[in-house]
């Protein structure tokens, strides 16, 4: 018996028997080749910079019927060279990214429940963090209501870092628990979703349990999307309230507009900018907290690609506001080139007499597709930095800070396979 024939004969025993079923293998390997030298915080003087690569491997199977689509993802994530060769353990191993069924319960209502990612919209709030090599994926139940005309989705998450006997208390780095609205529409020219979560992070008093809690803040927000003739136009509106994590009352918002035109078929200009409120000298003040927090959004596709803002930092600071403009061109189907500039400013006061002024970035990508499963990506950027961002980071030494990368992306479909082939392997 063949090797396929095994497979086939595997995803029948998991019930593919009815009219319509698809059982799928796909794969990804990632390897990328970073140099470091100012990459996410300005570069000190008296070392040497970051030179490694990082790699994602990653093994996907998908099972598909009219009433079930069950999904499992599979990585491994490494630094080349961080276990031996010789090794009786890997430093990290494999995890699971994602492993979720989604169920029609009755007709444009589903549950898509277990470990998954969670992206909407521009992915400004709730993303994958693709670029990041082990990406984000939440513990969840998502009822969704797709009728033809709308989608309504009702999300919840509670999450727990062991089983126990007694007590609550979470020590993993995550949120306790989530539950969220999101709405989307779409008229001929204009497409509009609404987004309210609600936010619950796990407060731990060290000298006294009793005072732990589960402290909740509230974001509700619209994203916007409409095209005139050349233009593509998008706007974000976020506003947070409620607590943080130190109980200080939150009163934030983001405020975003990006317009992109087609000059031609293979040439597109984009511009736009963005706010984030911010907290006057870089932290709250009479136990209220104006910083805007992104949370769950792939942030490294928004605020430049050297990751200064939003990115495991800059939370609680003196916010942001980024002016930005790009050029995309593509030589053919296969090449393209990409060049972005961002003006950072904070949005609250730095300190007493200081320019709000944190500096100017550079990102330059290009990508090329070597076959239909092989691709290949380039970057290099330049942070030009000032006062500013220097008195953020506490860096004064007037190093360059620049970063350059180089990545590979080999994601083939390894097998496919539909009901109607088991009758063409029979015959």
């Amino acid at each position: 018996m063949s090797f396929i024939k095994s497979i086939l004969l595997v995803a029948l025993f998991f019930g593919i028997t009815n009219a319509y079923s698809q059982f799928t293998i796909d794969a990804e390997l990632r390897p990328r080749f970073e140099f470091r030298h100012g990459y996410k915080t300005l570069y000190p003087d008296n070392v040497d910079p970051a030179t490694f690569v990082s790699q994602r491997t990653r093994l996907n199977f998908g099972y598909k019927t009219e009433k079930l689509h069950f999904y499992l993802s599979s990585q491994d994530i490494r630094v080349w060279g961080d276990v031996p060769q010789l090794n009786v353990a890997d430093e990290n191993g494999f995890s699971l990214h994602q492993a979720w069924a989604e169920i029609l319960l009755v007709p444009e209502l589903f549950l898509k429940i277990g470990r998954q990612e969670i992206i909407y919209d521009d992915q400004r709030f709730f993303g994958n963090v693709g670029w990041a090599q082990q990406a984000r994926s939440h513990d969840a139940a998502i009822f969704k209501f797709e009728p033809n005309y709308m989608k309504l989705h009702f999300g919840a998450a509670y999450n727990q870092d062991k089983e126990a006997l007694t007590g609550n208390i979470l020590k993993t780095n995550t949120y306790k628990s989530l539950q969220y609205v999101w709405l989307q529409k779409d008229w001929e020219k204009l497409s509009a979703s609404f987004l309210f979560l609600n936010n619950g992070l796990q407060y731990i008093d060290e000298t006294d349990e009793a005072n732990n809690d589960t402290r909740y803040s509230q974001t509700a927000g619209v994203h916007l999307k409409t095209k005139v003739n050349k233009f593509n136009f998008s706007s974000n509106l976020y506003y947070q309230l409620g607590k943080d994590v130190s109980n200080n009352d939150l009163s934030a918002y983001l405020l975003s507009l990006e317009a992109n035109y087609s000059v031609m078929e293979n040439l597109n200009l984009g511009l736009g900018g963005e706010l984030q409120s911010g907290n006057d000298y870089g932290a709250p003040d009479n136990k209220k907290n104006k910083a805007f927090n992104p949370l769950y959004g792939t942030n490294h596709k928004f605020n430049g690609f050297m990751d200064y803002f939003y990115v495991g930092n800059h939370i609680n600071n003196v916010g942001l506001v980024d002016f930005y403009g790009n050029v995309k061109y593509s030589f053919n189907k296969k090449s393209n080139i990409n060049l972005a500039l961002h003006q950072f400013f904070s949005a609250a006061k730095i300190a007493d007499e200081t320019s709000k002024n944190l500096g100017f970035e550079l990102d330059l990508v290009t990508s090329h597709t070597l076959s239909e499963y092989v691709n290949v990506q380039a970057g290099y950027s330049q942070f030009f930095a000032r006062e500013g961002i220097e008195i953020i980071k506490n860096n004064f030494d007037g190093n360059a800070n620049n970063w350059a990368w180089v990545m590979l992306t080999i994601d083939p479909v390894l097998f496919t396979w539909q009901k109607q082939d088991l009758e063409k392997i029979n015959q």
